[in-house]
This record gives structure tokens, sequence and C-alpha cells, in this order.
């Protein structure tokens, strides 16, 4: 807790990156992150919310049960595992993150990731601890990878085409519709009606026009 109260983001992650536990609460009930946020501290909040360690994706480099191959190649893990971590949440940051990597810029590649992102959002919802906001971050991604297989099948220019549709304003005011549509789309299929965020988020959504 008292790296995310000093305000120091890199401690911060050398600490999680460390084992360091961030459902664990203090002597008043409340976990790093809340204190941290209590605080004012919002940089470290972000780099707490957004770790996920390395080794959880690892998992699924190894044939689990009777699966003779593992979900995702170990070749694809560290491309995946930077964007999972990435605090910057722009759908066109990520799909420069997917662009700069050929080993994640191929179909195959991308529908591998999507799949196992999707395992982590019901683990993350399903887990005695449950986490929406990295399920639902997961989910966010797996959409983006998803659109980002479309341009790749359907459209010559490819993730270029992708970011140049997310970057596009209308011709009255310069609002990204694409770009909010994307984003509105990855929420309404949350498949998870319960979650308290997802309720929160389409309260908040509903009522404002694009």
């Amino acid at each position: 807790i008292f790296p995310a109260n000093s305000g120091n983001k890199e401690i911060t992650w050398m600490m999680l990156e460390a084992g360091a536990e961030t459902d664990v609460v203090n002597s008043v009930g409340r976990t790093a992150a809340q204190m941290a946020a209590f605080v004012g501290q919002h940089d470290c909040v972000t780099v707490i919310n957004n770790f996920f360690p390395r080794e959880r994706l690892d998992y699924y480099t190894k044939p689990q049960g009777l699966d003779k191959e593992p979900r995702l190649p170990v070749k694809l893990a560290g491309p995946l595992h930077k964007i999972i971590t990435t605090t910057n949440m722009h759908p066109v940051k990520i799909v420069l993150l997917v662009k700069e990597n050929p080993l994640l810029a191929e179909v195959e590649a991308l529908q591998k990731c999507y799949r196992v992102l999707d395992l982590i959002c019901e683990k993350c919802m399903k887990q005695k601890d449950m986490n929406e906001v990295l399920a639902m971050k997961m989910h966010y991604i797996s959409c983006i990878f998803q659109k980002c297989i479309t341009f790749l099948k359907e459209r010559e220019d490819k993730l270029d085409g992708f970011i140049k549709s997310l970057l596009k304003g209308r011709d009255k005011d310069g609002f990204p519709v694409y770009q909010e549509k994307l984003i509105r789309e990855s929420i309404r299929k949350f498949p998870y009606c319960e979650a308290t965020l997802l309720q929160q988020l389409v309260r908040s959504i509903a009522p404002v026009e694009i």
C-alpha cells in the first residue's frame, strides 16, 4: 500500500511484478488501489488496475486438460501481454500496438488471442474475488481484435483502414462516429449482464445520443 500512496508508479509496478497482491486489505479494510485513490494518487491506481501478471497469461501457453495444443502460442504471449497491461485504452492505440508487431497482425494469431482474452474475462467474472474492471478490459480488447480480423480479411488497406475509420470525424462537427459505435458495441456485447460495472456504463451512456 505504501508505494501506491507515495505516488511512485515505477515502484508500484516493481512491487506488483515481484508478486504483491492487489486484493489484500489493510487494517481498515481497504486495498492498495482504494487507499491510493483516497489520497489522490490516481496514476498508481491506474497502474494497479491495469496490472496483469505474465504468469497468468503464460498458463494458456501450455496444453491444459485434454487439449493437445496450447490455447496461445508462446511467441504471442509477450506481444499480447504488452497490450493487456497498457494503460492507454484508446482503440487507435490498441490497433497500433497490433500493427507494430508482425506476429500479432495476422488473422490466425488474433483469433487465438481474442479467444484467450474471452477465457480470461470469464475467469475474472467467475472467480471468488470478482474483477469486473479487468473482465471488461479483456472483453473490450477482444472486441477490437475481432474488428481487426474483419479489416484484415475484407479490406485491402487492412489495419490502416481500421485506423482511418476510427479517426474519421463526421462532416458537421468532426465527431468520430465509428469509434463511438465500436465502444458502445463492445459494452453491449459484454456477456455478464449482472455486472455492476456494466449496469453503470449502460446508465451513463444510454441517454447520450451519438
